[in-house]
Protein backbone atom coordinates (compact mmCIF):
# COMPACT_ATOMS: atom_id res chain seq x y z
CA UNK A 1 0.00 0.00 0.00
CA UNK A 2 1.71 3.34 -1.32
CA UNK A 3 1.63 6.24 1.28
CA UNK A 4 0.20 9.46 1.25
CA UNK A 5 3.68 11.15 0.23
CA UNK A 6 3.21 8.43 -2.68
CA UNK A 7 -0.15 9.46 -3.23
CA UNK A 8 0.26 13.34 -3.47
CA UNK A 9 3.01 13.41 -5.85
CA UNK A 10 1.19 11.33 -8.31
CA UNK A 11 -1.72 13.62 -7.81
CA UNK A 12 0.93 16.43 -8.43
CA UNK A 13 2.59 14.72 -11.71
CA UNK A 14 -1.07 14.16 -13.09
CA UNK A 15 -2.07 17.71 -12.43
CA UNK A 16 0.56 18.79 -14.26
CA UNK A 17 0.17 16.48 -17.31
CA UNK A 18 -3.10 17.54 -17.14
CA UNK A 19 -3.05 21.15 -17.48
CA UNK A 20 -3.51 22.58 -21.01
CA UNK A 21 -0.30 24.32 -22.77
CA UNK A 22 -0.23 28.19 -23.02
CA UNK A 23 -1.33 29.79 -26.19
CA UNK A 24 1.49 29.30 -28.74
CA UNK A 25 3.22 27.33 -26.71
CA UNK A 26 4.46 23.39 -26.40
CA UNK A 27 6.38 23.43 -23.17
CA UNK A 28 4.57 26.00 -21.04
CA UNK A 29 1.51 25.49 -18.85
CA UNK A 30 -1.47 27.09 -17.26
CA UNK A 31 -1.84 26.20 -14.07
CA UNK A 32 -4.62 26.69 -11.02
CA UNK A 33 -2.98 27.88 -8.26
CA UNK A 34 -5.68 27.40 -5.91
CA UNK A 35 -5.51 23.48 -7.07
CA UNK A 36 -1.91 23.21 -6.80
CA UNK A 37 -1.43 24.91 -3.65
CA UNK A 38 -3.45 22.93 -1.97
CA UNK A 39 -1.70 19.57 -2.98
CA UNK A 40 1.75 21.22 -1.84
CA UNK A 41 0.06 22.25 1.45
CA UNK A 42 -1.09 18.59 1.81
CA UNK A 43 2.39 17.13 0.72
CA UNK A 44 4.00 19.52 3.24
CA UNK A 45 1.89 18.38 6.45
CA UNK A 46 1.93 14.38 5.25
CA UNK A 47 5.70 14.61 4.75
CA UNK A 48 6.91 15.19 9.00
CA UNK A 49 4.01 12.45 9.32
CA UNK A 50 5.56 9.85 6.90
CA UNK A 51 8.83 10.18 8.64
CA UNK A 52 8.01 10.30 12.36
CA UNK A 53 6.14 6.69 10.95
CA UNK A 54 9.49 5.59 9.79
CA UNK A 55 11.07 6.72 12.74
CA UNK A 56 9.55 4.62 14.52
CA UNK A 57 10.23 1.53 12.48
CA UNK A 58 13.95 2.28 12.85
CA UNK A 59 12.96 2.40 16.59
CA UNK A 60 11.22 -1.16 16.60
CA UNK A 61 15.06 -2.22 15.93
CA UNK A 62 15.07 -2.55 19.97
CA UNK A 63 12.05 -4.24 20.70
CA UNK A 64 13.28 -6.95 17.99
CA UNK A 65 16.15 -7.56 19.87
CA UNK A 66 14.89 -7.74 23.14
CA UNK A 67 12.78 -10.33 22.04
CA UNK A 68 15.51 -12.15 20.50
CA UNK A 69 17.33 -11.96 23.98
CA UNK A 70 14.39 -13.11 25.95
CA UNK A 71 14.41 -16.27 23.65
CA UNK A 72 17.46 -16.98 23.72
CA UNK A 73 17.45 -16.43 27.82
CA UNK A 74 13.84 -18.96 27.52
CA UNK A 75 16.27 -21.30 25.76
CA UNK A 76 19.24 -21.40 28.28
CA UNK A 77 16.65 -21.41 31.62
CA UNK A 78 14.77 -24.05 29.53
CA UNK A 79 18.13 -25.90 29.28
CA UNK A 80 19.00 -25.57 32.95
CA UNK A 81 16.36 -27.25 33.69
CA UNK A 82 16.69 -30.19 31.47
CA UNK A 83 20.28 -30.04 32.69
CA UNK A 84 19.26 -30.46 36.66
CA UNK A 85 16.88 -32.73 35.84
CA UNK A 86 19.33 -35.48 33.89
CA UNK A 87 21.75 -34.78 36.81
CA UNK A 88 18.87 -35.86 39.33
CA UNK A 89 17.14 -38.48 37.63
CA UNK A 90 20.69 -40.63 36.04
CA UNK A 91 22.16 -43.20 38.05
CA UNK A 92 25.23 -42.52 35.64
CA UNK A 93 26.54 -39.10 36.34
CA UNK A 94 29.10 -38.80 33.10
CA UNK A 95 25.99 -39.35 30.44
CA UNK A 96 24.10 -37.38 32.97
CA UNK A 97 26.83 -34.55 32.36
CA UNK A 98 27.47 -35.01 29.14
CA UNK A 99 24.30 -34.51 27.56
CA UNK A 100 24.00 -31.77 30.09
CA UNK A 101 26.58 -30.37 28.37
CA UNK A 102 25.39 -31.19 24.95
CA UNK A 103 21.99 -29.73 25.65
CA UNK A 104 23.60 -26.08 26.98
CA UNK A 105 25.97 -26.04 23.83
CA UNK A 106 22.85 -26.68 21.61
CA UNK A 107 20.85 -23.84 23.37
CA UNK A 108 23.48 -21.48 23.43
CA UNK A 109 23.77 -22.35 19.43
CA UNK A 110 20.51 -21.14 19.20
CA UNK A 111 20.34 -18.43 21.02
CA UNK A 112 23.42 -17.03 19.03
CA UNK A 113 21.22 -17.87 15.97
CA UNK A 114 18.26 -16.07 17.19
CA UNK A 115 20.22 -13.28 18.15
CA UNK A 116 22.44 -12.37 14.87
CA UNK A 117 18.78 -13.68 12.68
CA UNK A 118 17.78 -10.15 14.68
CA UNK A 119 20.32 -7.99 14.41
CA UNK A 120 20.44 -9.23 10.74
CA UNK A 121 16.47 -8.23 10.31
CA UNK A 122 16.28 -4.96 12.56
CA UNK A 123 19.37 -3.60 9.85
CA UNK A 124 17.36 -4.75 7.19
CA UNK A 125 14.27 -2.79 8.12
CA UNK A 126 16.23 0.24 9.61
CA UNK A 127 18.22 0.69 6.19
CA UNK A 128 14.69 -0.02 4.29
CA UNK A 129 12.99 2.16 6.31
CA UNK A 130 16.01 5.33 5.86
CA UNK A 131 16.42 4.44 1.60
CA UNK A 132 12.68 5.13 1.37
CA UNK A 133 12.46 8.21 3.31
CA UNK A 134 15.23 9.22 1.00
CA UNK A 135 13.56 8.25 -1.83
CA UNK A 136 10.38 10.58 -0.87
CA UNK A 137 12.34 13.09 0.15
CA UNK A 138 14.02 13.33 -3.45
CA UNK A 139 11.26 13.19 -5.49
CA UNK A 140 9.91 16.24 -3.55
CA UNK A 141 13.45 17.94 -3.71
CA UNK A 142 12.80 17.06 -8.09
CA UNK A 143 9.70 18.59 -7.92
CA UNK A 144 10.30 21.61 -6.80
CA UNK A 145 13.81 22.51 -8.70
CA UNK A 146 11.37 21.72 -11.85
CA UNK A 147 8.64 24.26 -10.26
CA UNK A 148 11.78 26.53 -9.82
CA UNK A 149 12.73 26.17 -13.40
CA UNK A 150 9.72 26.13 -14.74
CA UNK A 151 8.38 29.67 -13.36
CA UNK A 152 12.04 31.35 -13.76
CA UNK A 153 11.20 30.04 -17.91
CA UNK A 154 8.07 31.49 -17.74
CA UNK A 155 9.19 35.05 -16.33
CA UNK A 156 11.78 35.30 -18.54
CA UNK A 157 9.53 34.06 -21.93
CA UNK A 158 6.98 36.95 -21.04
CA UNK A 159 9.88 39.54 -20.36
CA UNK A 160 11.09 38.73 -23.85
CA UNK A 161 7.54 38.96 -25.31
CA UNK A 162 6.56 42.18 -23.64
CA UNK A 163 9.31 43.30 -25.55
CA UNK A 164 9.22 42.28 -28.88
CA UNK A 165 5.36 43.91 -28.47
CA UNK A 166 7.03 47.21 -27.53
CA UNK A 167 9.44 47.01 -30.63
CA UNK A 168 6.67 45.98 -32.82
CA UNK A 169 4.75 49.01 -31.77
CA UNK A 170 7.10 51.09 -31.49
CA UNK A 171 7.78 50.43 -35.34
CA UNK A 172 4.07 50.71 -36.09
CA UNK A 173 4.39 54.29 -34.69
CA UNK A 174 6.84 55.30 -36.53
CA UNK A 175 5.33 54.38 -39.79
CA UNK A 176 2.24 56.03 -38.90
CA UNK A 177 3.81 59.76 -37.36
CA UNK A 178 5.78 61.94 -39.53
CA UNK A 179 9.66 62.03 -37.76
CA UNK A 180 8.47 65.39 -35.78
CA UNK A 181 5.35 64.13 -34.44
CA UNK A 182 7.66 61.61 -33.00
CA UNK A 183 10.22 63.84 -31.73
CA UNK A 184 7.51 66.03 -30.52
CA UNK A 185 5.59 62.53 -28.94
CA UNK A 186 9.23 61.74 -27.60
CA UNK A 187 10.20 64.74 -25.60
CA UNK A 188 6.75 65.11 -23.77
CA UNK A 189 6.81 61.63 -22.51
CA UNK A 190 10.73 62.01 -21.30
CA UNK A 191 8.75 65.11 -19.68
CA UNK A 192 5.59 63.47 -17.70
CA UNK A 193 7.81 60.56 -16.88
CA UNK A 194 7.06 57.06 -18.68
CA UNK A 195 4.63 55.02 -17.17
CA UNK A 196 6.02 51.56 -14.99
CA UNK A 197 5.00 48.28 -15.88
CA UNK A 198 4.88 45.23 -13.11
CA UNK A 199 4.67 41.58 -14.42
CA UNK A 200 3.86 39.55 -11.98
Amino acid sequence: MSSRIEQLIDEIEGYIDNCKYKAFSTDVIMVNKAEIDELIRELRIKTPEEIKRYQKIIMNKEAILNDAKKKAEELLNNAAVQTNELISEHQIMQQAYAQANEIVETATHQAQEILDNATIEANNVRAAAMQYTDNILANLENILMQSIEVSTRDYNTLVGNLREIENVVAANRAELLPPEVMEESSQNNNGAGASGLTVI
